[in-house]
């Protein structure tokens, strides 16, 4: 799809029950280091007090020290380095407001961009506190027991003989989840490169990471709602359509069999744009450096303002082959006419191949859900998005609505297509999603594809 970023207002509010999160990749092409001009910082959430600066190029974070006082900005961390420049977040020291900053160092000659450090939030809700069977609509087929035409096709799928594989991989870029539910631990990863012993043995930076990171809590805690439940229902939500075990008398996911990793960066606050980022570089790193057969992150959030500097880490990603699938949005507008991000971006230009895939929602009779954004450009499909059942903590079942809840579906036959196809390239998995689609009345001229997604169809 070719996708325009457009730099008009947007409204914040990560979309997870509605919609998804934040980020990551590998070192951008030539292209890419001239950035785009960044959105107006208006009517958006960001961090108080805070800018993401990408310095010119040659200076490290070593460099910015002498430039401190007369930027005034002080160096909080290193998130990446790109094209031998530091990509920092910075505290605001003289007193500027964030807009003021940002236009200032822009002008600088100091650095490539600056731009606030957004904040993401979601917004999921539950409708049905117990899963009771013939609800997971999102599972079914037109030919299938109970049948739905409207749903992603699994069961045909699964009557096939594919149910996944272990050695597919998915990042899950969002609240953390509940690894130990029962239908979740099957599928969950351990770390093999660095085994629970207080040293950081991967020498990726985070000490233990033996189930993923909590980049918002900043530990390997990846799931914090306890016995009672209290957090990360909607990652869990998430996991649980990706990759539900089958026959343990709770949900099944897209795939019976695949392996998952947190990458969680929302937290009681929601998530940042920096934090994003350093999700995003994780499932990268993860791949480029140890092998692992990472496909996929699924990514139910959004809000915000355009972020070069998460635009760059998606492009790392996709230089990869990892796919960035994204929720379109709950806001029921048209992302044609108003970019809604991280879902708009395109990485076609610095990657070859946009790796985005923007997910809208339909409901159990094919239409698409009030809720849901569209875009006849800029979002690709439609997937079930509408009471769908999926696990939460602590070992329940609830059912939600949102974009949020389509998406993890696509992740899925993303994942689906990766087991019984080995060696695939993100591209020829994204075609494969995308060329499946059932032709869907609601969807036509609301998508790029006019269709539903259909992950026996290839």
């Amino acid at each position: 799809m070719t996708r325009t970023p457009l730099f008009g207002l947007l409204t914040l509010g990560i979309l997870l029950a509605s919609c998804g999160s934040t980020p990551t990749a590998t070192a951008p092409t030539p292209e890419a280091s001239a950035p785009q001009t960044p959105a107006p910082v208006t009517a958006r959430e960001y961090v108080p007090g805070e800018v993401i600066v990408q310095l010119a190029g040659g200076l490290g974070a070593q460099g910015l020290g002498a430039l401190e006082a007369r930027l005034g900005v002080q160096s909080l961390e290193q998130l990446a380095v790109v094209d031998g420049a530091a990509l920092l977040r910075t505290r605001v020291t003289d007193g500027q407001s964030v807009e003021g900053k940002v236009a200032q160092l822009q002008t600088s000659g100091a650095v490539r961009f600056a731009e606030p450090n957004w904040i993401y939030q979601h917004q999921a809700t539950a409708t049905d506190a117990q899963f009771t069977n013939g609800t997971l609509w999102g599972m079914y087929g037109d030919a299938s027991t109970p049948a739905n035409g409207y749903g992603s096709q699994a069961a045909e799928a699964w009557a096939r003989g594919s149910v996944g594989s272990d050695s597919v991989y998915v990042g899950i870029i969002d609240e953390g989840y509940q690894f130990d539910h029962p239908d979740l631990r099957g599928n969950v990863w351990l770390n093999p490169f660095d085994p629970v012993d207080g040293r950081d043995n991967d020498g990726n930076g985070y000490i233990d990471d033996t189930r993923g990171w909590d980049f918002a809590g900043g530990d390997n805690s990846v799931y914090d709602g306890g016995t009672r439940g209290s957090l990360d229902a909607h990652g869990t939500h998430v996991a649980g359509t990706i990759g539900g075990t089958a026959n343990d008398g709770g949900v099944v996911g897209v795939n019976h069999n695949v392996t998952m990793i947190s990458g969680k960066f929302l937290g009681r606050r929601g998530g940042t744009t920096a934090d994003s980022i350093k999700a995003v570089d994780y499932f990268t790193d993860l791949k480029t450096r140890h092998g692992l057969n990472i496909v996929a992150t699924n990514n139910s959030w959004g809000g915000g303002g355009y972020s070069q500097a998460l635009y760059e880490a998606i492009v790392r990603g996709a230089k990869a082959n990892i796919l960035f699938i994204a929720a379109a949005g709950n806001s029921g507008t048209d992302n044609d006419a108003a970019a809604s991000y991280p879902s708009n971006y395109d990485t076609t230009k610095d990657a070859g191949y946009d790796a985005v895939i923007a997910v809208a929602a339909i409901d159990k009779a094919g239409a698409l859900a009030s809720f849901s954004q569209y875009g006849r450009t800029q979002v690709d499909l439609g997937a079930p998005g509408v009471a769908i059942s999926s696990s939460v903590p602590y070992n329940k079942y609830a059912s939600y609505n949102g974009t949020s809840m389509a998406t993890p579906h696509v992740t899925g036959g993303a994942a689906l297509y990766a087991s019984t196809h080995p060696g695939a390239t993100a591209k020829q998995i994204r075609d494969a999603l995308l060329g499946s689609v059932v032709a869907t009345p609601s969807l036509n001229g609301k998508t790029v594809t006019g269709g539903r997604l259909n992950v026996s169809g290839f």
